[in-house]
């Protein structure tokens, strides 16, 4: 499925502690839009029947639906937070192309 780097797990852990509600999954996707075909979703939500789940060593769950897995197989999501401005990233070996802003990519 997907990896998440150390700091992109503690912030995800840091908001749904703070969303205090411990059922909260990490929600990724793909949808059609932004300038380069395809953005990336992401936020925090309840498993759904189809669903693949992939449960991350530190309790946190990832749910991701079947087609956006085929986009994202291999993508590693990373949190930055500096000088330039603080965020999640996603470093998609899929991507054949991607907008200059990182929200968006084709295949």
């Amino acid at each position: 499925m997907i990896t998440i780097t150390p700091q992109a797990l503690s912030e995800v852990k840091r908001l749904i502690e703070k969303e205090n509600k411990p059922e909260l999954g990490l929600r990724v996707g793909v949808r059609a839009g932004g300038c380069s075909g395809m953005s990336y979703m992401l936020g925090f939500d309840t498993v759904k029947p189809d669903d693949k789940v992939q449960d991350l060593e530190t309790g946190v769950k990832v749910f991701m639906d079947a087609q956006s897995s085929a986009y994202l197989e291999g993508t590693q999501l990373d949190y930055q937070d500096g000088l330039q401005g603080k965020g999640f990233t996603f470093n998609n070996p899929n991507a054949k192309r991607s907008c200059g802003c990182g929200e968006s990519f084709s295949v």
